[in-house]
């Protein structure tokens, strides 16, 4: 192999290597522009956008063992990598191809699984990781919140017989 292609399959393993998952993209009629504003919003998820060659892509993937991904690159491949949150970078790739009404998403390799563009929708409509832990921290705290009140309600009760009982003889 050349030394230029060389290196650049070793620059798309490190890309690769940067997350568990990659998203293989068609960004066909995507303008300059638009892929600047999409870098943008995948950088708030810590992610990189990376326009690649399909023969590249190929001898990279295999040589991390990858799924086989030859079914997919085809025609213009752009890949999505990095970040800790697979389903929101799914969730902002979805977006903006539906937003802009280009592109598509073609398929997605989260640790090692293929997921087809359904999949990756479906993963993309997941809630995100904050959101999560908000939906675990409010079901955790929840048990204790209601025990608290039930222990706060014996005082209460004491209280309101004895309060009654004083107005009872204050009357």
């Amino acid at each position: 192999m050349r030394a230029e292609k060389q290196f650049l399959v070793e620059e798309v393993e490190n890309h690769l290597r940067k997350s568990d998952y990659v998203y293989l993209a068609n960004f066909e009629r995507i303008t300059v522009g638009e892929v600047s504003s999409l870098r943008d919003q995948l950088a708030a998820q810590e992610a990189e956008f990376h326009v690649v060659k399909n023969s590249i892509l190929r001898v990279a993937a295999k040589k991390l063992e990858l799924p086989d991904l030859d079914e997919w690159l085809v025609g213009p491949t752009a890949i999505v990598v990095g970040g800790k949150n697979p389903s929101g970078v799914a969730k902002v790739i979805r977006s903006f191809f539906k937003e802009k009404d280009k592109g598509e998403v073609k398929v997605g390799v989260v640790d090692n699984r293929t997921y087809t563009a359904d999949e990756v929708k479906a993963l993309s409509e997941l809630p995100s990781l904050e959101e999560l832990r908000a939906q675990l921290l409010g079901l955790l705290t929840t048990p204790m919140r209601e025990l608290l009140f039930v222990f706060n309600g014996v005082p209460q009760g004491l209280l309101n017989v004895l309060q009654a009982k004083v107005d009872q003889e204050n009357n």
